[in-house]
């Protein structure tokens, strides 16, 4: 063994309480380090001959770079909707890179059923049917991939064709049809050899709404002539988190023949709260659901989960038959049934924040999380400085600047308001016009965190 390697094992728990100590001290000081920063480029160390040992490396990365981590998961970082791992999904986060199990198999440790255990909790969080098959992925991203892939072979199979089996020359072109689609819906695409143009975007509800109009969806499907097709709903856009008449739009499978995918990658969230759960009536008749782990669950990237009520369909699309991997067999191995072959034990976190906070618990975030936002709003509305672009429907505040300048405007503005180290939102297009998003989905953030974003949003108004 390398003698230095050999040390180092030798040294493991120092090591680790030493790295314990770098990781309280960055936690220590979450509420005041800048939730971004700007990037700057860093000349590349040298690969060297001899490596310098653990501590020393821990060493040079704390002196390189420990300092000016940003606080990405602290709770002023309201870009994007990202949650910061709460204390039990940390343990399990560590846990899972002490295990380091690869849980493709489900059938040669007891590590199958944490997995399986996490599903079942996430069924009773969000009130799923049982018939839901659910299987953990990287992220809402793949999420999509894995439900878009199981609605083209299903499709496929409408026609008479495995797409799996024969490929995608062997079937009719599918169309996919939908409203404001999240941007990774597109990708999904591009990466399923469906392509971005097979996307069909029908029009959204006047006024500030991004709900699909039900009218033009019909028509649209009116069009296809009885062909199958794909429609992609959502729960919760990214702009303003407005919902798809889920159950209207489940009924119209009664006339046309579809696979419905619902994105709710934060959305689902909403069955959390008794005062936001009728947003996701109609979830339940999905036949593939994202719902994402790293947003409103507050545990640690990258994790999310994919649910269907066809699980024949996960195992004839992702089954990966080799010798190596033994007979196939109940339970079906994750390999099986999920884009991966290499998985991370990454439920194990969620079976620790679940079991560790509960119903209530998360009850808890989604409250808060959204009545600050209606707060934040409240500012906004008031303020001669800002215009609200759209009503709060739970988390996100959709905004822009008094006079409604252009995108070049907002983006210096958003530079000068990341600079200021107190707060951080991202920019986005309402409706073709240029606007800010501020998304609340940390389990941290307090009423003194909107003190502190107000304050710094209005000393970046001015260059």
């Amino acid at each position: 063994m390398n003698k230095q390697l050999s040390q180092d094992a030798q040294d493991l728990p120092r090591l680790l309480a030493l790295t314990l100590h770098a990781a309280t001290d960055y936690l220590a000081t979450i509420d005041t380090r800048p939730p971004a920063t700007d990037f700057v480029a860093e000349e590349p160390l040298e690969l060297p001959e001899a490596g310098t040992g653990a501590e020393a490396t821990l060493d040079l990365f704390l002196a390189r770079y420990g300092a000016a981590m940003p606080a990405s998961n602290g709770p002023r970082f309201w870009g994007f909707v990202t949650g910061g791992a709460t204390p039990a999904a940390l343990m399990g986060d560590w846990l899972t890179s002490t295990y380091d199990l690869n849980l493709s198999s489900a059938a040669n440790s007891i590590a199958p059923n944490i997995e399986m255990e996490a599903i079942h909790l996430l069924h009773k969080l969000f009130d799923l049917p049982a018939a839901f098959s659910g299987v953990f992925v990287t992220g809402a991203t793949m999420a999509n991939v894995a439900g878009l892939a199981l609605g083209r072979e299903w499709v496929g199979r409408q026609q008479g064709v495995s797409i799996a089996e024969a490929g995608l020359s062997a079937a009719p072109r599918i169309a996919v049809i939908g409203g404001a689609a999240h941007s990774s819906i597109h990708k999904a695409l591009a990466m399923l050899g469906l392509g971005r143009a097979s996307y069909h975007c029908a029009a959204t509800l006047p006024g500030d709404r991004e709900a699909v109009d039900l009218l033009d969806l019909r028509r649209r499907l009116d069009a296809l002539a009885g062909a199958p097709c794909i429609v992609v709903a959502n729960a919760g856009t990214v702009n303003t988190v407005d919902f798809d008449d889920l159950q209207a739009i489940a009924a119209l499978k009664e006339t046309y023949p579809f696979w419905l995918h619902v994105d709710a990658a934060f959305g689902a969230f909403a069955a959390c709260a008794p005062a936001y759960r009728h947003l996701v009536a109609g979830m339940e008749q999905a036949d593939s659901l994202t719902i994402d782990a790293h947003k409103w669950l507050n545990t640690p990237y990258d994790a999310a989960m994919v649910f269907t009520r066809h699980r024949e369909l996960q195992y004839a699309v992702f089954q990966n038959n080799a010798a190596y991997l033994g007979e196939i067999r109940e339970p079906i191995d994750f390999v099986h049934l999920a884009p991966e072959n290499s998985r991370r034990l990454r439920a194990l976190p969620v079976w620790f924040t679940l079991l560790a906070y509960g119903r209530s618990g998360y009850q808890a975030i989604v409250e808060q999380n959204c009545a600050q936002a209606q707060r934040f709003a409240g500012r906004v509305a008031a303020s001669a400085d800002f215009v609200l672009l759209a009503p709060v429907r739970m988390n996100v505040v959709c905004f822009t600047l008094a006079g409604r300048p252009g995108a070049a405007a907002v983006a210096a503005y958003l530079a000068r308001l990341r600079d200021n180290g107190s707060v951080f939102l991202t920019p986005t297009l309402l409706h073709g016009a240029p606007a800010i998003r501020a998304a609340f989905s940390n389990w941290r953030t307090t009423d003194a965190d909107l003190e502190i974003a107000w304050t710094a949003l209005q000393a970046s108004l001015t260059a």
